[in-house]
């Protein structure tokens, strides 16, 4: 048995979360509410943030029922003074924070010669200044604290492959690769590792449009292999993998989860 804060202890699961605190930014719907109920299955305790009450509130009730401890948080992660508030407000609930999802994010399809520069500016102010706030706070946190810790962002396989009218929401995405893998670096001196989950075609509220065009839906389902879209739930396990103490050795990375859609 291995010593120090990455040991299995005896009679343990592997993947034991219990007694860690997750932040989970986006948590209150979609692939951020499938994380958080992945972490809560494992005894982890869960700060959802999120932009609306009520949906915040829905949230963490399911989370409640599955046994975890939850609490919302109201937060616009593109906001500085939110970051910094609600980051010294889930310490101040919890004690700590052991690991931070960065899954709050936008997109807004628009032709590319029709952007605006307000729009470019909309979306890589959610996805890409909102996870750096939320992982330069944390991490101060957990340098401080001098026990380690986990930043994880969700990235998009949008960032690898050509997107018409996502132009903005591709380069966010691929900007947010590109944080982990430094932070990956300059962080390991602290025992923090930064990785990105790359999930493929979900069904979520925000790819509703995409799964209700037919002609789209097939193309998406002709060239899975897993011939389906995933679900939220298909995302939980490698959040518990990311938060754990198993994954100490894993750093400056991205998972892909999309059903072998990246194979083709």
């Amino acid at each position: 048995m291995q010593d120090g804060r990455g040991a299995l202890m005896e009679g343990r699961g592997l993947f034991d979360l219990e007694g860690h605190v997750a932040v989970v930014t986006g948590g209150s719907r979609g692939i951020g509410l499938g994380y958080a109920k992945g972490l809560a299955r494992h005894g982890a305790c869960v700060a959802i943030w999120a932009r609306d009450q009520d949906r915040i509130n829905d949230a963490v009730g399911q989370l409640h029922e599955l046994g975890a401890k939850a609490e919302g948080f109201v937060c616009e992660v593109s906001e500085e003074d939110q970051v910094v508030a609600q980051t010294q407000a889930t310490i101040e609930r919890f004690g700590k924070i052991d690991s931070l999802f960065a899954n709050a994010g936008v997109g807004v399809p628009s032709r590319f010669v029709d952007m605006s520069v307000d729009l470019w500016n909309q979306v890589m102010a959610v996805n890409l200044v909102g996870p750096f706030l939320c992982f330069r706070e944390a991490a101060k946190h957990m340098i401080d604290r001098g026990e380690g810790g986990k930043l994880i962002a969700t990235a998009s396989i949008g960032a690898n492959f050509g997107s018409p009218m996502q132009e903005h929401y591709s380069a966010s995405k691929a900007g947010v690769m590109a944080l982990v893998r430094g932070l990956s670096v300059e962080l390991a001196r602290y025992d923090i590792q930064a990785n990105a989950i790359l999930p493929g075609w979900i069904e979520t509220d925000m790819t509703t449009g995409a799964r209700s065009w037919e002609k789209f839906d097939q193309a998406v389902l002709h060239r899975t292999p897993a011939r389906r879209w995933g679900g939220p739930a298909d995302l939980e396990a490698v959040a518990v993998y990311l938060a754990s103490a198993s994954s100490r050795f894993h750093t400056g990375d991205v998972l892909v989860v999309d059903g072998g859609y990246s194979i083709f």
